[in-house]
């Protein structure tokens, strides 16, 4: 099993100038690695697998335009080929948008893929020496990759990659199960099948968003180019920060109280980006952050042995009593509370839904048990089990959004390698 840890480091100035070439090199080679397929593909109607993009790295070692690249250490432009590669499969398998050309602003990265060390007061590095670094915990295990960050406001991470030759928990369905019903006004309402618990959405853009606005108005009065831009423009990106952060702590620890608590968690399978094309509820949709939730409850489950289920997303939750399973013709959003009319209960609509859900999981999980073993050592990692079964036409381990664990080129076929540098 993998587990990774990001740690703050601090490098010298010396370093951080190593570090920054590094970035610069990686990012060059990205984007000119992207090209190259881009015009190989045009010209050919074949791609350039992992191989024979690393053919090209010698000729632009070898010439004086681009005998910069020697002063890289080798492992990150490889490193940076494989990532590539890794892009163009998961744009082929539908699970994320073509590559893009990486930007000069914004934030840079590079990898290190071995010979790295963590030792006593920070990180060994290639070519760098050792970093200082604020290390709050280590996994046992071999260290496998390093990869450095440097965020917009100028501070530096590095998330360090062990392998813990542990094996991933065999996956138990029996236990305590709790339904999750998403929402705005509400971050989410459980219900665990004796209490239901309301999660208030902390709204962490509408507290910032006056400071935000008042710095963006601040940066768009400088001149492009000044000095004064430069200082103005890491003003707002530390608002940004700020938001970012405060919405992945509250998150991280509303999952980690949600996995300790319950062994199987029923979710819905929103259509996010179908949601967010709603102009009045984008802003509010973007804020609270449901795919990081469910992503993160997929992890942690998986690291504890537990089961996430998401329920189809066209499921009537809202609609359909959960005492009598009386199901209305409509429920408008604006309608918040109502009355069975088959059984006169008063349901409020969020507590009804996150019932329903919960309900729904439990019938899938008899289902799908009958056939489907929970033992899935060849899942990629944060997978799920589908909506529906096999005999349903549903899928059982669907593709959206789950990255991908496979190491090979994009395509089978391949265009002749380019003898231009």
């Amino acid at each position: 099993m993998y587990r990774a840890v990001k740690v703050r480091i601090y490098p010298t100035p010396e370093q951080s100038q190593k570090l920054s070439q590094v970035m610069g090199c990686a990012r060059w080679w990205w984007n000119y690695a992207l090209n190259l397929c881009n015009e190989t593909y045009k010209e050919t109607g074949k791609g350039l697998s992992r191989v024979a993009l690393h053919k090209v790295l010698p000729k632009l070692k070898k010439s004086e335009e681009t005998a910069w690249l020697c002063e890289c250490y080798s492992q990150v432009l490889q490193s940076t080929t494989l990532n590539l590669t890794k892009a163009f499969k998961n744009f082929f398998d539908k699970r994320a948008k073509y590559p893009r050309f990486k930007s000069y602003h914004g934030k840079q990265s590079c990898q290190y893929p071995q010979n790295c060390e963590v030792v006593d007061k920070g990180v060994k590095v290639p070519q760098v020496g050792i970093i200082k670094a604020s290390i709050h915990r280590l996994f046992e295990g071999q260290l496998k990759t390093v990869t450095i960050t440097k965020t917009p406001t100028g501070k530096y991470y590095a998330s360090l990659l062990f392998d813990t030759e542990q094996e991933t928990p065999e996956v138990v369905a029996s236990g305590k199960v709790i339904g999750i019903d998403l929402g705005l006004k509400d971050f989410c309402i459980t219900h665990d099948g004796e209490k239901t618990s309301k999660y208030t959405n902390p709204k962490h853009l509408k507290k910032h968003e006056k400071n935000l606005a008042r710095k963006q108005a601040k940066l768009a009065r400088k001149n492009k180019g000044s000095k004064s831009r430069e200082k103005a423009k890491k003003l707002v990106a530390r608002v940004h920060e700020r938001i970012s952060n405060a919405r992945q702590d509250f998150i991280h620890k509303l999952s980690r109280k949600i996995v300790d608590d319950n062994q199987v968690v029923v979710v819905e399978n929103l259509n996010i980006k179908g949601m967010v094309r709603n102009h009045n509820l984008a802003k509010a949709i973007s804020d609270v952050g449901w795919g990081i939730f469910v992503n993160f409850l997929a992890y942690k489950l998986e690291q504890k042995g537990g089961l996430l289920v998401e329920i189809d997303r066209w499921f009537p939750s809202s609609k359909t009593c959960s005492n009598c399973l009386y199901q209305m013709s409509e429920m408008p959003l604006d309608i918040r509370e109502w009355t069975c009319p088959s059984c006169g209960t008063h349901h409020d609509r969020d507590e009804n839904a996150s019932k329903n859900i919960r309900a729904e999981g439990i019938r899938q999980i008899a289902v799908e048990g009958r056939a489907i073993p929970w033992r899935k050592p060849n899942r990629p990692r944060g997978s799920v089990l589908g909506t529906r079964t096999a005999a349903e036409g549903g899928e059982v381990s669907p593709k959206g959004g789950r990255k991908s664990v496979l190491r090979h080129s994009p395509v089978s076929s391949e265009a002749p390698t380019s003898t231009k540098p």
